[in-house]
């Protein structure tokens, strides 16, 4: 069995999603949202995503980390504290001797859905289905915490065949 720890950045709401893989069934191990508040100084924001992300990753125990790329488009002072917050999140990973693994919003929409412009209902629907869930995982930030992991699963693969026929020089430490 193989574990991978999703993550959806952000500073107000960051996703995140345990899911682990037998064959070619994935199974939630615990998915949710950690939320800060905005009139919260920004270090004891990023304090609070430091300490309760650690937490799923002790809990949880992932082989890996899926972390979703980020595009801003305008909004630089948004784009910021997003990327502050990812600064954690990839902190989190070294600490714990994760592999990281970093899907394009296209690349998440494309594995979970086959259409790399796919709506995020879409994704949400197929999210839902892949883990056999009764509903939509919710807030949103979950859902797409859980298509990054289930992208992140591909991609490991991916990295797994190249490296092991001797490509890359093991850009992923495999276990």
């Amino acid at each position: 069995m193989l574990k991978c720890i999703g993550i959806d950045p952000g500073l107000g709401r960051l996703g995140f999603a345990s899911i682990s893989r037998e064959g070619h069934l994935f199974r939630p191990l615990s998915f949710g949202c950690i939320e800060t508040f905005p009139s919260d100084p920004v270090p004891d924001r990023l304090h609070m995503i430091y300490e309760k992300l650690g937490e799923q990753i002790v809990c949880c125990s992932p082989d890996f980390m899926s972390v979703e790329k980020l595009f801003f488009g305008r909004n630089i002072t948004t784009a910021e504290y997003v990327w502050q917050a990812r600064g954690v999140v990839l902190l989190l990973a070294a600490e714990h001797g994760l592999p990281v693994l970093e899907p394009k919003p296209s690349q998440i929409k494309l594995a979970v859905c086959g259409n790399g412009k796919a709506p995020k209902e879409q994704v949400q629907k197929m999210v839902q289905r892949m883990l056999n869930l009764d509903s939509i995982p919710r807030p949103d930030d979950a859902a797409d915490a859980i298509a990054a992991a289930i992208t992140g699963f591909f991609l490991y693969s991916q990295e797994k065949k190249i490296i092991d026929r001797g490509g890359r020089h093991a850009s992923i430490p495999f276990r």
